[in-house]
């Protein structure tokens, strides 16, 4: 009998201790606060409506009479989509489902870009998802450059409250005249403010849309500690859920940056500012999920860039 209880104890320790570990691994589980749906503001549109192959293109998938697609690294190639049109300012989404398993040093980026026609003075405003060590398998990072400003790097990271392989979330930016704003199912996880401090480096000229996964072994995981391993490719992102709304480069005279005034749907007074519960929402995603922000970082920066200290 006393065997028996021991190998209970034994058995119930052993579940315990896993749990905790899985607690570990993901990180404490928050329910974020209710927060307006800006994905339900926009109609969505296929893959073949918005992308074309940027490179990779045996590598890409598409899927569900062209409403998704799968993108996937090998140790061949990663593979990538870049948007039809260009903007200069707009609301874009795409809902992902991250490779599971042991994905350090993968990255699958959702951002946006000039760097093909302005090669040195090029705009970018990232979202990059880090497949991590193995505690935490996935880590948001967030990104900004203005005018070619590369050699400031403005990042944010995040750990994520939930497991981003099991199923679909949405990845969003906001980008206009007014501000930067990153989203995650629709709660906002980081607002950059269009200000004086920030000047020449706010991102101002036309860019495409990116969806990509490749090889980040030398920087993702501290400096390529963890590289990627392809005894567990090929890893496979999933894609549907695409909204592509604002200026388009080519159709400019529809729409407007002049003033708050503006009927455009993106530039207008309703997307000038956070509402109050955006604003809720951002608190409390840089409270319980964000560990690093380049205006905290005096060891990198002696003098932080000017908007760390301005009220944004």
């Amino acid at each position: 009998m006393a065997s028996f209880h021991n190998k209970l104890f034994f058995s119930s320790l052993l579940i315990f201790c896993n749990l905790v570990l899985e607690v570990y691994s993901r990180g404490p589980v928050y329910r974020p606060p209710d927060v307006e749906l800006l994905t339900d503001r926009f109609s969505q549109v296929s893959v073949a409506q918005s992308y074309n192959v940027s490179f990779g293109g045996s590598n890409i998938g598409v899927t569900n009479n062209g409403t998704s697609a799968d993108l996937s690294l090998d140790k061949s190639s990663g593979s990538g989509l870049v948007s039809k049109s260009k903007y200069f300012y707009g609301f874009f989404n795409a809902a992902l489902k991250l490779p599971a398993g042991f994905t350090s040093g993968v990255v699958v980026a959702y951002y946006l870009s000039n760097a093909d026609v302005f090669p040195h003075n090029h705009d970018e405003i990232d979202i990059e998802l880090l497949g991590h060590e193995k505690r935490r398998d996935w880590v948001l990072q967030t990104n900004i450059y203005g005018n070619g400003s590369v050699r400031t790097g403005r990042e944010e990271k995040f750990y994520l409250w939930f497991d981003p392989t099991e199923g679909f979330h949405n990845y969003s930016i906001l980008w206009n005249n007014h501000h930067i704003v990153f989203l995650v199912d629709n709660v906002p996880v980081r607002e950059f403010v269009h200000g004086n401090a920030i000047g020449s480096v706010y991102p101002s000229k036309p860019m495409s849309v990116y969806t990509t996964i490749w090889d980040g072994s030398e920087w993702a995981t501290h400096g390529g500690k963890y590289p990627v391993n392809y005894k567990f490719a090929p890893f496979v992102v999933s894609m549907r859920g695409i909204e592509m709304e604002g200026c388009v480069l080519n159709q400019r005279a529809s729409c407007s940056r002049s003033s708050l005034s503006s009927l455009d749907p993106v530039d207008g007074e309703q997307f000038a500012k956070l509402s109050s519960q955006q604003m809720t929402g951002l608190d409390w995603a840089r409270r319980k999920h964000m560990f690093y922000s380049y205006c905290q970082d005096k060891n990198r920066y002696k003098v932080l860039p000017p908007e760390c200290n301005a009220k944004q």
